[in-house]
């Protein structure tokens, strides 16, 4: 059978199971554009090319699959880069098409013509630059199974013009990329690791991101009832155990309750497990769990010992690391160090004004939200302020249900990823749930990013509900120079503050304000539970903090919950 380049990587994706694609055309790509006219694939066409990439995003955060996005070449795909480094660094699956000028001319300098295979090297797991037609049955099989094996990332296929336009003949179809499966760590590091866990007085478990992409949740949380052990949570982690769980002491690290921080200073075994103890986690490493001998449990060899050195590392699958040591582990009380626990979460509150004297306060607002959305409403939030508050305030109560920028800290991120996330639950993709809202929580530094998606949001008419939590500056760059910089506030402040609401009905969505002299709250919650999508402006004070917050190089216990500056971090 003679066919296209164009047309042979359209069926790949339609055999790959891909059903949704987002993405803006352009010359360099036009031809597989052409070849998606007769296709199955829903294209969604979004505003910017970083828009694209967190849409999909969106889609592969929420189910775990590989989620495809297009840009055309040049500027559309040096637009698509932030997007596909936040996906390394968070390691979310994605597969990153890219149309390149035709072969002939790469090199001349040609009409949008960038290194894109150089560009993306750093930043991806694999890439390739399609050289032939044919090569596109090993490549794309390929890119979804490098996508999603071992720790996930993002996969980029460059296709220049000629080789789509270039026709061949298809003899046999490849199978679809699927994961492969992770060679098992042996009984004997699971069985060393069961013995030393006994014979802990205060273990502590310490949640990566990795326990939700291995489907490990309900496995940790079993192993730390087993335990009797304590569990924080990297802002990856969060959901992967109950916020109301008697075990459950929240996220740790640069904004964590004092509490947590404080447990960590006490424990003498620190199991880590799918995660990668990054900075504003640990703060200064060199201290981080001063007592505590470390155990490592990765998908990723490369992770173990990389920050911090772990006496006993075990690589392999979260899941099956936890199910087979569950085996090995009879129940374990340990009422001394739970009772410790239970001290530190009492004594160490996440503070709050009164919410009938302040309900505009952002972690009453938070606390709010968590009372009257459904437990398996999407929240995604941009990055900054009302990112923390969201993470030390609103209960998570199951995997995958917040998505955000952990690595990279793209603001931007949002709103595009909430579209995508409401897409991964349209009944195109099968995973229909009716009526469950997605909530992006963004602030208004970060909306700008990427507002002009709000015209994507509009057209797709999607329940995305966007909150933009409005100080009319950006927060945490103000909060840092208020802290550490003497108060000399360079570049923090907005003088020219749009009216959010004003903008979302220009873009065709219900917009409003919420005023904090009537009944806010009412207000907020009539507002979410009407259909389809909206923007809420919620004024909040200019001056407002997250608070606790560990200063940067320090140790995480040396914490401050007031806006003073210690001399020891001037």
């Amino acid at each position: 059978m003679k066919i296209t380049g164009a047309n042979l990587l359209r069926t790949l994706l339609e055999r790959q199971g891909i059903r949704t694609i987002a993405g803006i055309p352009g010359g360099a790509i036009l031809p597989f554009y052409d070849a998606l006219h007769c296709s199955s694939i829903r294209h969604i066409l979004t505003r910017h090319e970083q828009g694209a990439g967190f849409i999909a995003q969106g889609m592969a955060r929420v189910t775990g699959k590989a989620a495809v996005c297009l840009t055309t070449s040049g500027p559309g795909a040096t637009n698509l880069l932030t997007a596909i480094a936040d996906a390394r660094l968070d390691s979310v699956p994605l597969v990153a098409i890219t149309g390149q000028v035709a072969q002939s001319l790469i090199g001349t300098d040609a009409f949008q013509e960038v290194d894109t295979y150089g560009l993306t090297l750093p930043v991806t797991k694999h890439n390739f630059l399609v050289r032939h037609p044919a090569e596109l049955l090993d490549i794309v099989p390929l890119a979804f199974q490098l996508a999603e094996s071992g720790r996930p990332g993002p996969v980029a296929i460059d296709v220049p013009k000629d080789v789509q336009n270039a026709t061949i003949d298809v003899v046999d179809w490849p199978e679809p990329g699927r994961p492969v499966p992770v060679p098992q760590c042996s009984d004997e590091l699971i069985e060393t690791l069961a013995r030393r866990l006994t014979t802990a007085r205060r273990p502590v478990l310490y949640l990566g991101g990795g326990v939700i992409t291995a489907g490990a949740s309900d496995l940790a949380q079993a192993l730390a009832h087993r335990l009797s052990a304590p569990v924080v949570c990297s802002l990856m982690a969060l959901g992967a155990v109950p916020p109301d769980d008697s075990l459950y002491m929240g996220m740790l690290g640069m904004h964590a309750a004092k509490g947590t921080n404080f447990l960590l200073e006490e424990a003498d075994l620190l199991l880590a497990i799918g995660a990668r103890f990054d900075d504003r986690a640990t703060g200064k490493v060199a201290e981080f769990c001063p007592q505590a001998t470390i155990a490592h449990i990765d998908i990723d060899a490369a992770e173990i010992g990389k920050i911090k050195p772990a006496f006993h590392s075990l690589v392999g699958d979260a899941a099956d690391i936890l199910a087979r040591l569950l085996q090995r582990l009879t129940p374990q009380q340990r009422p001394a160090w739970r009772a410790r626990a239970t001290e530190l979460r009492a004594a160490h509150r996440l503070a709050a004004p009164p919410r009938a004297n302040e309900p505009l306060h952002p972690v009453n607002l938070c606390r709010f939200l968590g009372e009257i959305l459904p437990p398996d409403t999407i929240v995604t939030t941009d990055v900054g302020q009302h990112q923390m508050w969201v993470a030390q305030a609103y209960p998570v109560r199951q995997p995958r249900t917040l998505l955000t920028s952990g690595g990279l800290g793209t603001m931007g991120f949002g709103l595009p990823a909430a579209i995508g996330a409401a897409l991964a639950l349209s009944p195109v993709e099968g995973l229909a749930a009716p009526g469950r809202r997605v909530v992006c929580v963004s602030g208004d530094g970060s909306i700008l990013m990427n507002i002009q998606e709000l015209a994507t949001l509009a057209e797709l008419d999607l329940p995305v509900a966007v909150l933009v939590f409005n100080n009319a500056q950006l927060g945490l760059v103000r909060q840092q120079q208020e802290l550490f910089y003497g108060r000399r506030y360079e570049a923090a402040h907005f003088t020219a503050v749009p009216d959010f609401a004003a903008l979302a009905r220009a873009f065709g969505i219900r917009g409003l304000r919420l005023d904090p002299r009537s009944d806010p709250l009412s207000e907020l919650s009539a507002a979410l539970a009407a259909p389809g999508p909206c923007v809420i402006e919620i004024p909040i004070h200019e001056h407002a903090n997250v608070y606790p917050m560990v200063p940067p190089g320090a140790a995480n216990r040396q914490m401050i919950a007031e806006p003073e500056l210690a001399s020891a971090h001037a």
